[in-house]
């Protein structure tokens, strides 16, 4: 068997979009999701993150609840608005998920919390998670 033959093509990475206002936090879970072997986008606004979901297909958003100009509730909406097969695939970050009105909001819309300040492998560990149950239901794994 030739060295060709021995091994099926590696299947692309998983892209997973990074939506957050605060460049130090971006450049952190970019990298550790980069290393984890994830093709890694990032957006410093709600406006980027909307542009680059134009033009990139993700398999994952990581999506900070407080941006600028836009809320990360009220992007969240227009993306699953926007692209349904997000929905499940978004995770909000945020430091006061106890707060009313972030409460309320998660009352009605079943999304996962990541807990600002987060550890790294709560990231990897939701995104394992969810990817995994998506190729699943696709049958692919």
């Amino acid at each position: 068997m030739t060295a060709q033959g021995s091994s099926a093509p590696k299947p692309p990475p998983k892209t997973v979009l990074i939506v957050d206002d605060e460049a130090p936090l971006r450049r952190v879970l970019e990298r550790s999701l980069a290393r984890h072997g994830y093709r890694v986008l990032a957006a410093g606004s709600g406006e980027d993150a909307y542009q680059l979901l134009a033009t990139e297909a993700v398999d994952a958003v990581l999506l900070d609840i407080h941006l600028p100009m836009v809320s990360g509730l009220s992007l969240y909406l227009a993306m699953t608005n926007a692209q349904p097969r997000l929905a499940g695939r978004i995770a909000l970050m945020t430091g006061d998920a106890e707060a009313e009105e972030i409460r309320t909001w998660l009352e009605h819309h079943r999304c996962p919390v990541i807990r600002k300040p987060f550890n790294l492998s709560e990231v990897t560990d939701w995104l394992r998670r969810v990817l995994q149950a998506r190729e699943r239901e696709a049958g692919n794994g």
